[in-house]
């Protein structure tokens, strides 16, 4: 079995002796089972209660619906958490949906805060209320669900969190920086039976579906090996840049976080924070999870039993980064195997696509990336004549968004119906945990064995101790 490490097992976020809870949330957990919590959201209270005819004096939300020309008993109130690059993409994407208001956002950075604030000001013509401290932003009552657009290391403890406080929650992939982690993580949003949408939006894509349906069908014949890639032509080398002071406005200890206390550097602030272990997986998990999804998606849920994988720092050796610029990972399924493969600097990856996934069977191979999907058939040879072995199939191009904008639908509907999203925190974890495998594979530099079972390499305490983080005082891992 896989040995957890002890965590506070009062609440996930005691820091410095507090609990950023609300009155209303402390009185909630005294009173009713986890499983109730979340039904006292804001927005059912308002759904309920006879205060709403005269509210408006209560409640600055009833005032907002007067823009909107939603009711107030309608509306999702939403924060955002980690306002930069994907977090406020994801904010931008949820506004589209009618019913949906930004009420708050939280950034480490105030320069970066204090833009959003203008962009959402500008864009819906209400300026939300603004945090440099996630848990203020957890306090609100008047907020429903929150966005998690942070590095990877906060995920755990600010996805927790927000259950804990009755938020719904859409949480940036992968859902952790450890294996450990996602556990916890999946155990939190059953226990307060929170809505939880993970962002590997491939799962609300209809041509994904679409694919994974006609390998499902058997077209293609039995499935032997499955290739998964992201070849990123983009992303060049990462300069190497010396330590400095923390810029103005950044609050640069609660962006480290549980992560170990280390000196300011550019390089690792923002959008670069994915090429070092304290915070990400490299391509691994930034890409990985995306496309190992799609796998598990069309192959099933179950684990590998076997890992390896292979690369380095090829294409720039001398460069500041720290996560494989190139790397080959190789996955022993039950009865197929899947090869993983990144690269940096270089777009032609498999069938000159810089990233997809390709299901190759006895009889054919299905090919899908973001923008299309297709049929490669096998070609036999019958009495001097060359046939084909499965129907080809033509590209066939995405029809709708692409995925992201219906994914948010998807998770507002959730919200409203108590349903599971598409890309819950169960289907989510996998493609993490599969991802976290390949590199930890690679750490150890040598072939591992996975009991899917016990969450655990039988008899490899090098390879366990990979599995959960060690939290840097005075944050402390969520309980289980």
């Amino acid at each position: 079995m896989a040995i957890r490490p002890k965590y506070d097992s009062a609440y996930p976020l005691r820091y410095h002796g507090q609990w950023a809870s609300s009155q209303a949330n402390r009185r909630l957990m005294q009173s009713e089972p986890d499983q109730e919590r979340v039904m006292k959201t804001r927005r059912h209270f308002l759904r309920d209660s006879s205060i709403v005819a005269g509210g408006a004096l209560l409640f600055p939300s009833i005032a907002r619906a007067q823009v909107s020309g939603v009711p107030p008993s309608d509306q999702i109130r939403v924060g955002l958490i980690g306002c930069n690059g994907m977090g406020y993409s994801n904010l931008r994407s949820i506004l589209k949906v009618p019913e949906v208001e930004c009420v708050a956002l939280c950034d480490v950075d105030a320069s970066v805060l204090n833009r959003r604030a203008d962009d959402v000001e500008g864009e819906t013509g209400l300026r939300p209320t603004l945090h440099s401290d996630f848990r203020r932003l957890l306090e609100d009552p008047d907020i429903d669900a929150v966005i998690i657009g942070t590095p990877d290391h906060w995920h755990c403890l600010m996805m927790v969190a927000a259950c804990e406080a009755g938020k719904d929650v859409y949480v940036e992939k992968p859902l952790a920086n450890s294996i450990g982690e996602c556990g916890l993580m999946v155990e939190a949003a059953e226990r307060f039976g929170t809505v939880v949408q993970v962002g590997q939006w491939q799962r609300s894509g209809d041509h994904w579906t679409e694919a994974a349906e006609h390998v499902q069908s058997g077209a293609i014949g039995r499935i032997r090996l499955v290739k998964a890639w992201a070849y990123q032509g983009w992303m060049g080398a990462i300069p190497v840049l010396p330590d400095e002071p923390v810029p103005d406005g950044v609050d640069y200890d609660m962006w480290l976080g549980p992560a170990p206390a280390r000196p300011f550097n550019p390089n690792r602030f923002h959008f670069n924070f994915r090429w070092y272990w304290d915070y990400a997986g490299g391509l691994m998990t930034d890409w990985g999870v995306h496309m190992i999804d799609m796998v598990h998606y069309a192959m099933g849920n179950a684990g590998p039993k076997g890992i390896s994988a292979n690369g380095g720092k090829f294409a720039y050796p001398d460069d500041a980064s720290e996560t494989p610029d190139t790397l080959q990972a190789t996955y022993e399924f039950d009865d197929y195997s899947m090869l993983w493969e990144h690269a940096t600097g270089i777009d032609l990856g498999p069938y000159q696509r810089n990233h997809g996934v390709a299901f190759i069977g006895n009889l054919g191979t299905v090919i899908v990336d973001r923008g299309k999907w297709e049929v490669l058939p096998e070609v036999e040879t019958i009495e001097g004549q060359e046939q084909f072995m499965t129907t080809p199939l033509p590209t066939q191009p995405r029809r709708d968004d692409g995925g992201l904008d219906a994914h948010m639908v998807n998770f507002v509907e959730c919200i409203k119906t108590r349903e599971q999203p598409k890309c819950h925190t169960a289907v989510a974890a996998r493609a993490a945990y599969t991802a976290h495998l390949g590199n930890i594979a690679f750490k150890t530099d040598r072939r591992l064995t996975w009991d899917d079972a016990t969450q655990s390499f039988p008899n490899d305490p090098e390879a366990n101790s990979l599995l959960w983080p060690a939290y840097r005082s005075p944050w402390t891992l969520p309980r289980g």
